[in-house]
This record gives C-alpha cells, sequence and structure tokens, in this order.
C-alpha cells in the first residue's frame, strides 16, 4: 500500500470553498495509487471563531490564570472541530472518511502540556482503516498520555509535527504540506520582490532556514522526516504549482543562475537585542557560569561568539530586561544594543567554498549596512545589523548569491 500524509493548515479548512479545494488533493492522491491520511489544523487563523487563538480568549476570559491542562484540552478543541468538519465535506463527495483525535490515532506523548513531546504512534488504528479504504482526518497539534489519561498539545508547528511523526511511523511514500504559498522560496517575498520558488532542499538546509526565520514549516516536523527519509513537499492548497521537495539531495532553485548555487536562500529575524559582556581572563568559570545563569532563568541565547575576555551573544527583546538583571546580578559588566535583527544566508554548498564570507561582507559593506557580529557554521553565515537595515540587507545578500 502507497501511503501519502497530506497535512492542511488553518487556511486551507478554514470554510467551505476552500475544504472543496482539499478535497480536490484528497482525491489526486487516490487516482495517483495513494491511500492518504489527512492532517487538519484548527479553522483559520486569530479572530476566526474556531481558531486557536480565539477559544484561548475565551478560556482566558474567564480565568487568565487557568491551568496548563484545562488550556490544553481548550486548545485541542480546535482541531478537533476541524477534523470532523472536514471529514463531513468528504462525506459528502462520497468518500470514507473518518475524523480522528491525536489520541484515536495512536499519538502518545509526554505529558508537558503546551509544548508535549511525541514518545510513540500506535498505528494499528490507522492502518486497519486504511486497509478498509477508509480515509482518517487526524487532528494536529495533539496527542494524548499513556493510557489516554490527558490531552496534551505539541506546541508552536504542531500540525507539522503531527504529519511528519505519522509519515515516519506509517513508513508513508511522502508528507504533503498544504499552506497559501506555492512552496518554499529564497527570502520572504514580502521583502524581497523577486524572490523565486525552490525546487528542491535538503533537510539540513530547511532546518536551518526555519530556525534563521523563515515561517513555512517547523523545523522539528523536518527533523523527524530527515530521521525517518521521509520526503515532504510543500506545496499551495490554492494552485496546482509543484511545490518545493525536501529530501536529502541539494537545493535547486528554480530560474536561479546555476553559475554560483552553493547557497539555498536568506532568512531573516527581527526583534533581537544584543549583548557584548566583559569576561576575566582570569577566571575561566565565569563565562561557564554565565551561560548556565541564563539557562536557568529561562533565556534562549543565540549568535554566541565567546573569546578569552569577551561574550558576544543575542536574546529577543522580550528578554532583554531579563538578561540585563542575570548579568547585573552576577556583577557582570555588559554594553547592549537594541533594536537589532540577524540576516541569515542558508547552503550546504557553501562548505569549503573560499570567497563565500568575503561575499557575504561585501553585499552588507557596499550598501553601508554597519555589521556588529558575524556567526557561521558549515551551512550558515550570519549578521547582526540594525533591525531598520535589516529589508535593506536580506535584499543585499539576496542578490550578492545571485538566488
Amino acid at each position: 500500500m502507497k501511503i501519502i500524509v497530506q497535512k492542511f493548515g488553518g487556511t486551507s479548512v478554514a470554510d467551505a470553498s476552500v475544504r472543496e479545494k482539499v478535497k480536490d488533493k484528497v482525491q489526486q492522491a487516490i487516482r495517483n495509487g495513494f491511500a492518504p491520511v489527512v492532517v487538519v489544523s484548527a479553522m483559520g487563523r486569530k479572530g476566526a471563531p474556531y481558531a486557536t487563538d480565539t477559544l484561548i480568549g475565551v478560556l482566558k476570559e474567564e480565568n487568565i490564570s487557568v491551568n496548563a491542562r484545562e488550556m490544553d484540552v481548550m486548545m485541542c478543541c480546535g482541531e478537533i472541530i476541524s477534523s470532523c468538519v472536514m471529514a463531513a465535506c468528504l462525506q459528502k463527495y462520497g468518500f470514507n472518511a473518518v475524523a480522528m483525535t491525536g489520541g484515536q490515532a495512536g499519538i502518545v506523548t509526554d505529558s508537558q502540556f503546551g509544548a508535549a513531546r511525541i514518545k510513540n504512534i500506535k498505528v494499528s488504528n490507522l492502518m486497519h482503516l486504511l486497509e478498509a479504504g477508509m480515509i482518517p482526518v487526524v487532528c494536529g497539534f495533539q496527542g494524548v498520555t499513556e493510557n489516554n489519561a490527558k490531552f496534551t498539545t505539541l506546541g508552536r508547528g504542531g500540525s507539522d509535527t503531527t504529519a511528519a511523526a505519522l509519515g515516519a511511523a506509517l513508513h508513508a511514500d511522502c508528507v504533503e504540506i498544504y499552506t497559501d504559498v506555492d512552496g518554499i522560496m529564497t527570502a520572504d517575498p514580502r521583502i524581497v520582490k523577486d524572490a523565486t520558488i525552490m525546487e528542491s532542499i535538503s533537510y539540513a538546509e530547511v532546518c536551518q532556514m526555519a530556525h534563521n526565520g523563515a515561517k513555512v514549516i517547523h523545523p522539528r516536523a523536518v527533523e523527524i522526516a530527515m530521521s525517518a527519509n521521509v520526503p515532504m513537499y510543500i506545496k499551495s492548497t490554492f494552485s496546482d504549482a509543484p511545490g518545493t521537495l525536501i529530501t536529502n539531495e541539494t537545493t535547486k532553485n528554480a530560474g536561479a543562475d546555476i553559475s554560483f548555487n552553493s547557497a539555498a536562500g536568506v532568512a531573516n529575524l527581527s526583534g533581537l537585542t544584543q549583548f557584548r559582556v566583559a569576561l576575566n581572563p582570569q577566571d575561566f568559570s565565569a563565562g561557564q557560569n554565565l551561560f548556565v545563569d541564563l539557562a536557568e532563568a529561562g533565556i534562549s541565547v543565540g549568535c554566541l561568539n565567546l573569546s578569552e575576555k569577551e561574550a558576544m551573544f543575542a536574546v529577543f527583546a522580550d528578554d532583554q530586561a531579563k538578561t540585563s538583571e542575570v548579568l547585573t546580578n552576577a556583577g557582570i559588566n555588559f554594553e547592549l544594543n537594541e533594536n537589532c535583527g540577524k540576516v541569515t544566508v542558508v547552503g550546504s554548498g557553501m562548505r569549503g567554498v573560499p570567497g563565500v564570507m568575503a561575499r557575504f561582507v561585501a553585499a552588507l559593506a557596499s550598501n553601508n549596512i554597519q555589521i556588529f557580529q558575524t556567526v557561521d557554521s558549515d551551512n550558515t553565515i550570519s549578521a547582526i545589523v540594525k533591525e531598520e537595515c535589516l529589508t535593506e540587507a536580506v535584499n543585499a545578500i539576496h542578490k550578492a548569491f545571485e538566488l
């Protein structure tokens, strides 16, 4: 049996007209010889009556300090409604569809409410349905603890994670993630007008794109697919574009000049604060203790450069005050640089290529964009710049790497 997992986001199930487009995608998969498993997010986005944010608002109107268990039960409701409605839509057109909660689909998690991790997927129920010619319509974003004791939710990007995990557990031929865009682009098209759709991209590259600000798919979902070597496609519910294929293969950018193909795309993050921290070269434990203290305060640190006398790193602006407090309490001298952003070029092909860093720095320098810090890995180069320069920086890097 050829199995395909098709995940549809909130905008793809928001109303009757778009749900018909979902029906068309499911029908096409069947015509192509696949047995589909459909995964759905809650219907619509914030403000829509059954969107997750709307349901959270209803609960918090009653009690702003509602506990995490009840919050997860409430957040599961959006996907349950969506799966029932989508199953009803498919039934209307003659398909044997059945709505399933995450627990009914066999998704077992730990008990970390709001950010649960999948421990196991018991696929027997799904396999019985598929063998009987049924179409399971599974709630994304949720699971249950052992023995169906409690509802849990999987955190941001949870429906993508559900689709990837089901694809891995079912040994699916592929996973399709349907959104409102035609695929993964070389940059945010709201920033770079001539951004192009990537024909394909590697698991590692798309993870880096996502970690550095691209919002097409959650990196945890990609990591799951990568571990099982399940191909993924990012496609649009609203067009017949082929989308972007995510595999172990290297990047191909549609219409790009392949004469300089070491880079895949450019990502960006805003709302950062850079810290420069003075360290005592005679006290080797100072730097270690500092980052332990920051971790214990729940502060995520990025773009770390560490030397004998100084540490540079960035935090999200929401953590600026807390970071300053930790440093002050530790008696550490520091300077901070507010209103920053990060621009990152991603590409597995950059590894070991002479001149890549020079090209990156020159692109920013030629546009008079000040670089406050750089950090790089085998397949990324990032720079901290002022947030007001971020749009110009992304365009400069995109052009320099001929994307």
